[in-house]
């Protein structure tokens, strides 16, 4: 019962209101956007060999821009549907402004949405109709009977009166108002759904057509992977120098500085046990220097990977601190790149659940199929984990989208959280 509310909806509830004055308005807006865009276009055309034609064409195509704009801004308030505004790039001048708008593809693809939009928002009127005035109209028969009737003159010459018919009969009594009125009440509670699904091209259309192009989108999107992955291969860079300056470094330093030691007290005729003193924490200078070039080599690409994913999610498994289920099937095994993405990505969530969700087990899924490697990482946590806000988690949403992948987190309040990530092979 309740999902089937919530399929129909209340037709006069908010939400519904909502969508039934975006129907109200939609219709009258796209037919006089229709019909000043094919004016334009068509005057714009004949005059096409002046000067004129030219300036009335790029009017033109800034009033469909204008018309977007006001129809996203709809959209977005009553509808709920958010449209991203395309980018445009501004002449400087008048000519350079008109140059602008004459080889804009967005003022060209707000046209097309000015000249289909009628036919579109048409539907959604005619579903208005249908639901809500004749679901009115039907449901208050037996009030409005007085004024729903004809009248029929017979052949001899007298008039009667003739009600509402359904199926030749006459409902102008009870109980047969009682078609009408079930028949009304059925329209009104489909009318929300009606209204909507009537809507529903009217909204694929315009989102398609006024949102930003493609090719435009594709651009920003690696424009700006770029720059992610520009900024993080220099902070690896600091990081590296630093783990070096601070640590590699200042051990070998010392390992230096032990060894001189050692050939000045060989020189003197230490004592052995002296000796071997300084040879003993020179010894371990040495080994606390390898373990940190190994560290160091493991945080830019572990060793373990060569051996593929499957291998290295395994021991990244058994050294964590959670007890984790690892599932594993690669068909087809992902560059070096993606496995390398891949296999950071399960140990910074691993280490966040071990570190901030309170959780006492965990489980990896990976697949690699049909081009598209999934990770899937799971933890009985106590949940509420969101993308964005400083997380982690946006750092490694950063990091899939420098190969097109991306990540989505499933983690309501008492958990259990799950991160999937999705990266082209």
């Amino acid at each position: 019962m309740n999902r089937l509310r919530a399929t129909l909806g209340l037709p006069f509830g908010r939400r519904a209101l909502a969508v039934l004055l975006y129907a109200l308005i939609a219709f009258p807006l796209a037919l006089t956007g229709f019909v000043l865009t094919l004016v334009g276009l068509l005057v714009g055309g004949a005059l096409s060999v002046t000067t004129l034609g030219l300036w009335l064409i790029a009017v033109t195509v800034r009033g469909a821009l204008a018309l977007g704009r006001l129809q996203r801004a709809l959209a977005r308030g009553l509808l709920g549907l958010d449209i991203e505004e395309p980018e445009r790039r501004p002449g400087a001048g008048p000519l350079g402004w008109r140059r602008a708008l004459l080889a804009d593809r967005s003022g060209w693809r707000a046209v097309a949405c000015a000249l289909a939009t009628p036919f579109t928002a048409v539907l959604g009127y005619v579903a208005l109709v249908i639901g809500y005035v004749y679901g009115v109209l039907l449901t208050l028969h037996p009030v409005l009977e007085h004024w729903n009737y004809e009248t029929e003159r017979a052949a001899d010459g007298t008039e009667r009166r003739v009600s509402l018919e359904f199926f030749g009969f006459q409902v102008d009594s009870w109980p047969r108002w009682l078609i009408p009125v079930a028949l009304g009440l059925l329209l009104l509670a489909t009318a929300a759904w009606l209204l909507r699904q009537a809507l529903a091209p009217h909204r694929s259309w315009i989102a398609t057509l006024l949102g930003p192009d493609p090719a435009d989108r594709r651009i920003r999107t690696l424009e700006e992977t770029r720059a992610q992955a520009v900024d993080d291969a220099a902070a690896t860079l600091r990081r590296i120098e630093r783990d070096l300056h601070d640590g590699t470094q200042a051990r070998l330093v010392a390992l230096g500085m032990h060894l001189t030691m050692i050939r000045e007290l060989i020189a003197a005729g230490a004592p052995a046990d002296r000796l071997l003193t300084v040879v003993d924490t020179a010894r371990g200078n040495a080994g606390q220097a390898i373990a940190d070039l190994r560290h160091l080599v493991k945080g830019i690409h572990p060793p373990v990977l060569d051996q593929g994913l499957d291998t290295a999610l395994a021991t990244l498994a058994a050294d964590s601190a959670l007890p984790v289920e690892l599932s594993a099937d690669i068909a087809e095994r992902p560059s070096p790149a993606v496995e390398s993405i891949a296999y950071f990505c399960a140990a910074e969530l691993l280490a966040n659940a071990t570190k901030h969700s309170g959780a006492t087990r965990a489980g990896v899924t990976v697949t690699a199929r049909d081009g598209l490697l999934r990770l899937s990482v799971r933890d009985d946590g106590r949940g509420g984990a969101v993308i964005g806000a400083g997380s982690g988690l946006t750092g490694l949403l950063a990091r899939a989208r420098t190969v097109d992948g991306t990540l989505a987190c499933d983690s309501p309040p008492g958990g259990p959280t799950v991160v999937t990530v999705e990266l082209p092979c």
